[in-house]
């Protein structure tokens, strides 16, 4: 039963998997904005073409520039005829205007009208002021004559007094029907291409100077692969392609932790955690390309190896933020200088927070980020345009944004520390201080057991730093792994300060249910005093499954038959399952042994470390734990070292006499 609902629970969590790393492809992917566009390429006039020979796939015409364009388009309007036609009913309504115009200056006026008219007042059509030397057709129903414009009267041509009175209506005026035709007719004349490239033909080589021709003929062949690309285009296509591509990578990830990282993929809030970091930064990228596509930098996607590295190792937050870069670059533009600025940058982070445990560390981080960015960019201008003088500082000010924003880790570290449950080493140094309530509170109550947490604290950090591990979580642990002892210190040998002892007047199944409960107890203490679930780990572990020797040895006594309840005198586990809780247990065990020693010799001391550490795997308390049998060896001689340096016999002080 149990083989089957183990099997179940292993299905289930697999399920989950990887419906989440579908669910966050697919978010990833609907959150960009999406274009049709083709294949387009990174250069600029006046640059190296960096890439591999670019020839064409296909034929295409090469389009003239608009300024080409703009101008044969003028020039073809400047030879477009114009259709006119004559409007009576504008000179009746000139006429009428007279009656405004007072009496003494309107005969003037009427002669003066009367002289325009019989000419004809011609209408200056838009953008054309100066129409003296073109041609027009003057229609007479269906019937035209050509003409020329200064044949007639314009408004450039009248007196001052009249244009300032405004009495003149044009009776030549513009047909735009037919104008607009013989317009259209001229536009439609005018090629937008100069030339052909042929399927084949190379259009610039590798290491050439990109020229304003060469550069017409790539955005020629941009422009025809978007066209290409439009006509066939299927955004349900293009959106089961980058879901698949962004699986794909996330797959990479997945493969990877199985191998290196399993203990990570075996804790879903851990698995959520980094899904939920790479989707929030997709959002924040998939924005600011919304709002302008060159603000992409301004991005700061150090946040995700620097949370990575907080909460794991160099390794998972180098491979995590490799996965990130790669999914954001097939939806962002330029991605290979994306790449190049992420990757780069993203590893000197993770350098740089190799070790954080100040505050300060930030800061240093910021400029790190800043200066990163900056170099990249300073040499990339030189390395492509060989000048320096065409550095762009708005690029600086989009760096040092970035590096600001880059800050908002800290208090992203301690959101996801409460809302995954999980503890950094931020948190562990805020725990190490004996300010902390809980270690106050020990120290005042249980002062022996207090300088027994200090001691195994101290040389548990120092071993498994000297075997490779947490080594800050060790002495975390270490420090509160004894906190049960709170509730009732008198009963535990090391905080007896006389001769009286309360076990004499208990039963042996008391004594050990009193000794057995500081697990519980610490755990209890724990769990009020909100220590993390890493360090309440040193609590259930430090102990194992082991036998209250003292006690169970007594009871073995009065019933050697073993006709006991064997259970009163063992500690509830589990066993330690890492190697962090696996050397709390034996620094434990073996500090508090030779503390007891009445004779702190080398061989006393050797004899009782192999004697309690040979029977910690006997007992196969370290069976779950990492430790090798060489880490076993090497923790032997750290020991024996560290005893017999503290706990070596001193040099007797002659008494002076007076």
């Amino acid at each position: 039963m149990s083989n089957i609902l183990s099997g179940t629970i292993r299905r289930l969590t697999l399920l989950y998997r990887v419906l989440a790393m579908l669910v966050t492809a697919t978010l990833i992917v609907v959150i960009f904005p999406h274009t049709r566009q083709g294949t387009h390429y990174d250069y600029k006039v006046g640059a190296i073409w960096r890439d591999a020979d670019l020839t064409a796939p296909f034929d295409f015409a090469v389009m003239k520039s608009q300024d080409e364009i703009k101008d044969e388009q003028e020039a073809e309007c400047q030879k477009a005829i114009l259709y006119y036609r004559v409007n009576d009913s504008a000179r009746t309504a000139a006429y009428a205007r007279l009656n405004k115009v007072p009496a003494g200056e309107r005969q003037q006026l009427r002669r003066q009208m009367d002289s325009v008219y019989r000419i004809g007042y011609i209408a200056m059509p838009d953008g054309m002021a100066d129409l003296s030397q073109h041609s027009i057709v003057l229609l007479d129903g269906n019937v035209g004559s050509e003409h020329r414009a200064r044949e007639f009267i314009s408004a450039a041509d009248l007196e001052p007094s009249m244009l300032r009175d405004s009495l003149l209506l044009p009776n030549i005026v513009l047909d735009e029907a037919r104008t607009s035709l013989e317009l259209d007719s001229r536009l439609s004349q005018v090629s937008y291409s100069s030339t052909m490239v042929i399927a084949g033909e190379r259009i610039v080589a590798r290491g050439e100077e990109v020229t304003e021709e060469k550069a017409q003929v790539i955005a020629s062949l941009e422009a025809e692969n978007d066209r290409r690309f439009s006509d066939n285009y299927s955004l349900l296509g293009q959106l089961l392609g980058q879901i698949m591509l962004a699986a794909m990578a996330l797959t990479a990830l997945y493969l990877f932790l199985l191998n290196t990282r399993h203990t990570i993929l075996g804790d879903n809030r851990k698995v959520t955690f980094v899904l939920v970091v790479i989707i929030l930064i997709a959002a924040f990228t998939a924005l600011v390309v919304r709002v302008n596509d060159a603000w992409v930098l301004l991005v700061p996607i150090c946040i995700v190896p620097i949370l990575m590295r907080v909460f794991f190792d160099m390794r998972v937050a180098l491979y995590i933020h490799l996965t990130t870069v790669i999914i954001l670059a097939s939806l962002v533009p330029n991605s290979y200088e994306f790449i190049f600025y992420q990757l780069v940058t993203g590893i000197m982070s993770i350098i740089a927070v190799r070790e954080l445990e100040h505050r300060s560390q930030f800061f240093v981080l910021a400029v790190v980020i800043f200066l990163s960015y900056s170099l990249i960019y300073t040499f990339g201008v030189l390395s492509q345009e060989s000048n320096l003088l065409l550095i762009t500082p708005e690029r600086y000010l989009m760096f040092f944004l970035n590096a600001l924003l880059t800050l908002m880790a800290y208090p992203l570290i301690y959101l996801f520390e409460k809302l995954f449950g999980m503890t950094t080493n931020l948190t562990l140094m805020e725990l190490s201080s004996t300010g902390h309530p809980a270690l106050r509170e020990l120290s005042k109550r249980a002062p022996g057991t207090f300088q027994h947490s200090m001691q195994v604290a101290n040389i548990a950090e120092d071993l498994v730093s000297e075997l490779g591990g947490n080594a800050l979580l060790a002495k975390v642990g270490a420090l509160y792994h004894d906190i049960g002892k709170i509730e009732n210190p008198i009963y535990f040998t090391e905080n007896q300060t006389s001769d009286f002892n309360p076990h004499n007047e208990l039963d042996y199944a008391e004594s050990a249910s009193i000794i057995t409960s500081h697990v519980t107890d610490g755990l209890d203490l724990a769990r009020r005093y909100h220590l993390p679930t890493e360090v309440q780990d040193f609590i259930r572990t430090h102990h194992g499954t082991t036998y209250t020797g003292y006690f169970y040895a007594k009871e073995l006594e009065r019933h050697p038959d073993g006709n006991f309840d064997v259970s009163l005198f063992r500690y509830p586990g589990p066993r330690p399952y890492s190697r962090e809780t696996a050397v709390v247990m034996i620094v434990d065990t073996v500090e508090a042994a030779c503390r007891s020693l009445k004779a702190h010799t080398k061989e006393a001391t050797d004899q009782m470390i192999d004697r309690l550490i040979d029977s910690k795997v006997k007992d196969g308390q370290l069976d779950n734990s990492p430790l090798t049998y060489g880490d076993i060896a090497r923790i032997r001689q750290i020991l024996k070292q560290k005893m017999m340096s503290i706990y070596h016999v001193r040099v007797e002080y002659p008494t002076m006499k007076k």
